[in-house]
C-alpha cells in the first residue's frame, strides 16, 4: 500500500462516524439553468477508495477559493485540487505535480500564482507557464522544517508576502531567495513554535495567527500582541479565524466562539444558542451573517438580533440537509455560499442546503 492510500485510508477511519455507508441528505436543489461542465480528469479517483461516490466533486473538501479570474478552486482529500471555471471541472493530481492529493489551504499571489498547503509542504501552481511543469514543490530542503500546513493557513497578504503556517511555527516566503536557488523559506522569529490554526490579514493591514494552544496572535508590522485566556480567550484555543465589517475579530474556541472588539471578548456558548460541540470554522457573510462549524451542525448567527430573540441561532443538522462534518465554509463574489462536506460539495440559496455534484447544479 502506497504512503499517500495508507493517509487517506487513515483519514477515512476517522470520519467513520461522519460518512459510513450514510446517503447524503439533500433538500430539493432549485431549478438552476448553467450547463454541467466537463469533467477533465487524469487519474482513477475509485482507485483511492472503494466507496467514494465518483459523481462528487469529491468526497472531502477541504478549502474553497476563487481566484482573481473567478474560478473556484477545491483542495480535496484524495483527488489534488479541482478548478471550476464554469465550463470545465479539472482535477490537478498525480501527474500533474501533487505527490501528494490533500490540500487544506489555497491563495493567489499578485501575479496570478496560485498557492496551496497540503500535507507534504507547500505547491506553487505558475498561471504563466505555458509548456513544462507548472507544479512546483517546498519542503524541508527549501527550509520549511515542519511541511504539514495547517487549515488556512496560507495567506497571501496586501504588500505580497505569502505566510505558512505550520503545527511548528509560521514561516515566510522570500522570492528573491527561490530565483536563485537558495532556501526559500524560513521561521518568522517574531512567533513561538506554535500549532497554527489559521492565519488571515484584517482591513488595517494586521496578520493574525491563531494557534492551538496558546491563543491568538496580531502583528502590526513590527510587533507581535497575543492574546490568551488572561485576557478572556476562552483556554488558549483559537481554531476559525474572521472579521466583521464593523471591525470585530471573531475566533472559534473549543465551547464556542467570541468576539473581540479591540478592547474586550464576547463569549458565545451552546447556552446562548450554538449548537453541536467541538467548534471548527467560523465564516462572515458580507451581510454580517457569522456561520460557525461544529461537530453535529452548523449554526447561522445573526449578531443584529438580541440573544433574547430565539431567531439570532439558526441551528442545522443533516436532517437540514447539510453533512455533519463540514469543512470548509466560502462565499464567492457574486454572493454564494459553498460548503465542503464529508459528503461533497454543497450550496446554501438562503434557506435550504443542496448537493452539488460534478454535473451540478451549478
Amino acid at each position: 500500500m502506497t504512503l499517500n492510500k495508507i493517509v487517506l485510508f487513515s483519514f477515512l477511519m476517522i470520519f467513520t462516524s461522519c460518512h459510513g455507508q450514510e446517503k447524503a441528505n439533500t433538500l430539493k436543489a432549485p431549478i438552476v439553468s448553467k450547463p454541467s461542465p466537463r469533467v477533465i480528469k487524469n487519474f482513477n479517483s475509485a482507485a483511492l477508495a472503494p466507496d467514494f461516490d465518483t459523481t462528487l466533486v469529491s468526497q472531502y473538501i477541504r478549502s474553497i477559493f476563487e481566484d482573481s479570474k473567478g474560478n473556484l478552486w477545491f483542495g480535496t482529500i484524495g483527488e489534488g485540487v479541482v478548478r471550476y471555471d464554469k465550463k470545465n471541472l479539472t482535477y490537478f493530481s498525480n501527474p500533474d505535480g501533487f505527490t501528494n492529493n490533500t490540500v487544506f489551504a489555497i491563495d493567489e499571489d499578485k501575479n496570478g500564482n496560485m498557492w496551496f498547503g497540503t500535507d507534504q509542504g507547500v505547491y506553487k501552481y505558475d498561471s504563466r507557464q505555458v509548456v513544462g511543469k507548472r507544479f512546483r514543490n517546498y519542503h524541508q530542503k527549501d527550509g520549511l522544517q515542519h511541511i504539514n500546513i495547517s487549515r488556512k493557513s496560507i495567506l497571501v497578504d496586501k504588500s505580497g508576502t505569502v505566510w505558512v503556517g505550520t503545527h511548528g511555527g509560521v514561516y515566510q516566503y522570500n522570492p528573491t531567495a527561490d530565483s536563485l536557488g537558495s532556501q526559500c523559506f524560513s521561521l518568522f522569529p517574531l512567533l513561538p513554535s506554535i500549532n497554527v490554526a489559521g492565519i488571515m490579514e484584517d482591513k488595517d493591514g494586521n496578520i493574525w495567527f491563531a494557534s492551538s494552544d496558546k491563543g491568538v496572535f496580531r502583528y502590526d508590522g513590527k510587533t507581535i500582541v497575543n492574546f490568551n485566556e488572561k485576557q478572556g480567550l476562552g483556554d488558549n484555543y483559537g481554531g476559525g479565524i474572521a472579521q466583521d465589517k464593523l471591525g470585530n475579530m471573531w475566533f472559534t474556541m473549543k465551547n464556542g466562539i467570541c468576539k473581540f472588539d479591540g478592547k474586550t471578548f464576547t463569549e458565545y456558548t451552546p447556552k446562548d444558542g450554538l449548537g453541536g460541540t467541538e467548534f471548527w470554522g467560523i465564516m462572515i457573510e458580507q451581510s454580517g451573517i457569522v456561520w460557525i462549524t461544529a461537530r453535529g451542525s452548523t449554526t447561522r448567527f445573526d449578531p443584529s438580533v438580541p440573544l433574547s430573540n430565539s431567531k439570532a441561532f439558526t441551528v442545522f443538522t443533516p436532517a437540514n440537509g447539510l453533512n455533519c462534518c463540514v469543512q470548509s465554509m466560502f462565499q464567492d463574489k457574486s454572493g454564494n455560499m459553498w460548503w465542503g462536506t464529508g459528503q461533497g460539495l454543497f450550496r446554501f440559496n438562503g434557506s435550504e442546503f443542496y448537493q452539488v455534484k460534478q454535473n451540478g447544479p451549478w
